[in-house]
């Protein structure tokens, strides 16, 4: 084993295989950027950045997987040349480890569990050493680059999408099935993905499909759906994929097309639904097509009722490509009863459940709650879901088939009862609205026939007219379903073509969009992503995989969004048993959903964990104060819990974690209960994060869905800003006045006058930092050693209040310095980095070290470049040039080698400033 040493400030080293080394590269891959180091991994013939890792202390607790998620956006901004070649960007803080590209945000950094891909590795295993063993062995590193990154075009944004580490194994593993199932002594069979919904299937199937056309000889690939709305959506994915497939899929508008695109035998990617597989006269045998092996058949949710495999489309194909091999894509386990559909494709060949998509982040828990009770109906008024009824398609109902006439049409008289209608509207609008309050995002509703879904929208747009508008796009609330020029002329405005419903959809994925409610019949309920979609309610009986399909549009991830919910209008609580029955006898781990009850638990006992620490403070007088007294009790609540033994830290961490179960429990009456006190804590946590030293704390707050409770206990007759609050005028921290240092002293608080000056100090520290090397280095160990000095009991509050205002003063006057001196801001950074403290220097006198100071400022502006902190030949043809100026006005020669060192950092640390110039 070989070291591979991160050059963190504590010297934490990390360990890994040997077989690393040929593609590390040591000193001349370093780029020093305000004391951190990015080390690269490249291909050593070749000159190019392929891997950027950003490593962070594990000591430091301010140094979190996250800050350095926000030092590699950093980078991205400052060194954007670093990023021309990169494939992929790791982040660690010494304990987790993820992996991503350059456009990728911080749900889309994901961990890579697996070295082998035959097991997850064991926990007390470093997630780093799984991670470099897992992606970085020479030839998975290769092979990620060349098969498993694709560029995908979302609205007005471009993404550079990496695979995750269950895509990568899959892949390779249907590859490998796939070659054996279609060589001349294959069975054709080559198995099943079972990947469940939300974790990535489409792309999955993409990269497989782009490895397959090399692996093969010009192969045929057949991509098989079920229904139109699912082959456009995938369709769609492979359009977008189309670079790294080598080609561009062709979708089948007619079965006279499919039969001439599946005669020739010069391959692509054919996309077509199953039906156009049907002959052309009921009884007919399908003509034969081809006879080739290398054709392969990708079925999208391979399940015996979606492909009626035994006679009916399956045995069609079977006809027309008899030489064909068979792979499966489901999201769903198939039913232990069905022995059809593992006897066309094969076994299982690779398993990602919900379990592990959950632990991962690919997805989020959906929970579920029953509303029937809230529905004031007579027995005789509630629908009964017959366990044998037959469902009805959209595409049936529009063309009035015979089965309207079934149980199915009996059902819908009374579930589309103007009555019962009416209810749900009314509880809708209602459960809605509360959880708007509390999570941003999206809902959609799922009713059992394009009546109910018109009627109800009719009912929501009385109770909130402007929600609505005809125009499509405008308004809060659409339905989107298929429909014809025979339909109901009130039915008109919601019947919409393809083009008009793509866009609503894209309206629909856009958070930021006010669309905020879709009611749907059939569409979207498969293949449909709309990450901010938290809420699906449901009054449409459905059962199996249909089911199991549908509720997933609620579990994608989305910022913090702390889980789906599945609202119940109908009574699917027993489909969703069987449902769960049938996934884990597949072999599938985790709940399909969990009782809403258990968020409610969960709330209540992160709600218990946040008022123990409130214990011997009243904050529930708050509820009865003015507005003043209001102002007042935040900051005394602030101290006090500043005060306790991690007190701040362990504050802010619980009441996210009830912020998180509190929007997963509303509107549920134990969540109304407590809301005014979670709107108290929030507004606490909100004033101690101001007060508190982390990077990137800012941007968390702008990227959570989770919004904070305002109600009129809580809000005061004006926003709450702690400077105000504490009674301090918000200081221009770059001039500290003697008038708020002796503001700050007298106030009553100490512990948060500590937090307060330590966050505008730290804060000026850090701007310091950016344009001051030497300035920023000596400030902030003057800040560090005080700070311990509190933090180890060595001194009382007071005490260190009194040292951080002498060092707030220090401050003031290094600036005051530069004036004096006739000096700005970048001259002054390079008369610091002289040395101008030390005895030696000192005797050059003030005037000519300010006179090397800006030969060194306007020789370095001359001669640096964009990525001249990447060219080694810039960087010592620049070092030569400092010693010159140096030895040119008597600088002491044994210190010369150590400031021209210093003088390049400093010119490193701004050289974005000197580049632009």
């Amino acid at each position: 084993m070989s070291a591979f040493k991160g050059n963190l400030s504590k010297g934490v080293a990390f360990f890994f295989g040997k077989c690393y080394n040929i593609f590390l590269h040591g000193p001349s891959s370093q780029i020093y950027h305000e004391g951190n180091i990015i080390y690269s991994l490249r291909p050593y013939t070749i000159d190019m950045t392929l891997v950027v890792i950003e490593l962070k202390n594990p000591a430091d607790e301010n140094a979190t997987i996250w800050t350095a998620f926000n030092q590699i956006e950093t980078y991205k901004i400052q060194i954007p040349s670093l990023f021309h070649y990169n494939a992929i960007s790791v982040i660690s803080d010494g304990i987790e480890a993820r992996a991503g590209t350059v456009t990728s945000n911080k749900e889309r950094f994901m961990p890579w569990k697996t070295i082998e891909g035959k097991e997850i590795a064991p926990s007390a295993m470093p997630q780093l050493e799984v991670l470099f063993q897992g992606m970085f062995d020479k030839k998975i590193l290769l092979d990620l680059i060349k098969h498993f990154i694709v560029f995908e075009q979302e609205r007005q944004d471009i993404h550079k999408k990496l695979a995750a580490y269950h895509q990568y194994h899959a892949v390779n593993k249907a590859i490998e099935t796939t070659l054996r199932a279609s060589s001349p002594n294959g069975d054709k069979r080559c198995g099943v993905v079972w990947h469940t919904q939300g974790s990535g299937k489409s792309l999955t199937m993409a990269f497989y499909t782009g490895k397959l056309v090399l692996a093969l000889d010009n192969p045929t690939i057949v991509v098989l759906t079920d229904r139109n709305d699912l082959d456009d959506q995938l369709f769609g994915t492979f359009s977008r994929c189309h670079e790294l497939l080598r080609q561009k899929p062709v979708q089948t508008a007619s079965r006279n097309q499919l039969k001439e695109l599946l005669r020739v035998a010069s391959g692509g990617i054919v996309f077509t639904t199953i039906q156009k597989f049907l002959p052309d006269e009921k009884g007919n045998r399908y003509p034969l097509l081809s006879e080739r092996r290398n054709i392969i058949v990708i079925a999208d949710e391979a399940h015996r009722s979606q492909y009626d495999f035994i006679d009916g489309f399956a045995k069609h194909m079977r006809d027309a490509l008899p030489n064909a091999s068979f792979i499966g894509f489901t999201g769903t386990p198939i039913e232990k009863s069905d022995r059809s559909t593992p006897a066309v494709f094969g076994n299982y060949i690779d398993i990602y459940d919900i379990e592990q998509a959950v632990e991962d982040g690919a997805t989020v828990r959906i929970y579920y709650e029953s509303r029937l009770a809230k529905l004031e109906l007579k027995q005789d008024e509630r629908p009964k879901i017959d366990p044998e009824f037959e469902e009805v398609t959209e595409g049936e109902e529009v063309e009035k088939k015979e089965k309207l006439k079934s149980k199915w049409a009996r059902l819908e008289t009374i579930v589309g009862s103007e009555k019962r209608i009416k209810l749900i509207a009314q509880d809708i609008v209602d459960h809605f609205e509360k959880r708007l309050e509390v999570l941003d995002g999206k809902g959609m509703i799922v009713c059992m026939s394009r009546r109910i879904c018109i009627e109800l929208n009719n009912e929501i747009v009385k109770l909130r007219p402007e929600w609505y508008h005809s125009d499509d796009d405008k308004g809060i609330i659409k339905v989107i379903m298929t429909g014809s020029a025979s339909d109901d002329a009130s039915w008109q405005e919601h019947i919409r073509t393809k083009p008009r419903r793509k866009a609503i959809g894209e309206r629909m994925k856009d958070p930021a969009d006010p669309l905020k409610l879709v009611i749907v019949r059939d569409m979207w309920l498969t293949g449909f992503d709309a990450p901010s979609l938290h809420t699906m309610y449901v009054d449409k009986p459905m059962r199996s995989h249909g089911l199991m399909q549908a509720i997933a549009r609620v579990n994608r991830v989305f910022k913090d969004k702390p889980g789906g919910l599945v609202v119940d209008y109908l009574g699917i609580a027993d489909e969703l048993k069987k449902a769960l029955s049938e996934y884990t006898e597949s072999g599938g781990r985790g709940k399909t959903t969990l009782d809403k009850e258990e968020a409610v638990a969960l709330m209540l006992e992160k709600y218990e964990m946040v008022t123990a620490l409130f214990h011997g403070f009243d904050y529930k007088k708050f509820f009865a104060a003015t507005s003043r007294e209001k102002m007042s009790l935040i900051p005394a609540a602030m101290d006090f819990i500043i005060k306790q033994e991690s007190g701040k830290e362990r504050y802010l961490e619980y009441v996210t974690r009830l912020s998180q179960a509190f929007a997963l429990a509303v509107p549920h009456e134990e969540a109304l209960k407590i809301q005014d006190e979670v709107g108290f804590f929030q507004a606490v946590r909100s004033g101690l994060a101001k007060t508190t030293v982390i990077e990137g704390k800012t941007q968390e707050e702008l990227d959570s869905a989770i919004r904070q409770i305002i109600s009129k206990a809580i809000v005061t007759d004006k926003v709450i800003d702690i400077f105000d609050a504490v009674g301090l005028r918000k200081p221009d921290i770059s001039i500290l006045s003697d008038e708020f240092l002796a503001e700050v002293k007298r106030m009553p608080h100490k512990n948060l006058a500590f937090e307060l000056l330590r966050k505008l100090l730290n804060d000026e520290i850090k701007t310091r930092s950016k344009k001051n090397l030497i300035q920023g280095k000596s400030f902030a160990e003057m800040l560090e050693k005080a700070i311990k000095k509190y933090q180890n009991k060595s001194i009382e509050t007071a005490q260190v209040i009194e040292e951080l205002i002498e060092l707030a003063k220090e401050m003031r006057e290094a600036k005051r310095r530069g004036e004096e001196l006739n000096l700005n801001e970048e001259e002054l950074a390079f008369y610091d980095a002289l040395e101008v403290n030390d005895s030696a220097v000192k005797v050059l006198g003030d005037e000519k070290l300010a006179i090397i100071a800006r030969e060194l400022v306007d020789t370095v502006r001359k001669n640096v470049t964009i990525d001249w902190t990447l060219k080694e030949s810039v960087q010592a043809k620049l070092r030569v040039m400092v010693k010159r100026i140096l030895k040119k006005y008597g600088y002491p020669p044994d210190k010369q080698k150590k400031a021209t060192e210093t003088v390049l950092e400093q010119a490193k640390l701004i050289c974005k400033d000197l580049a632009e110039v």
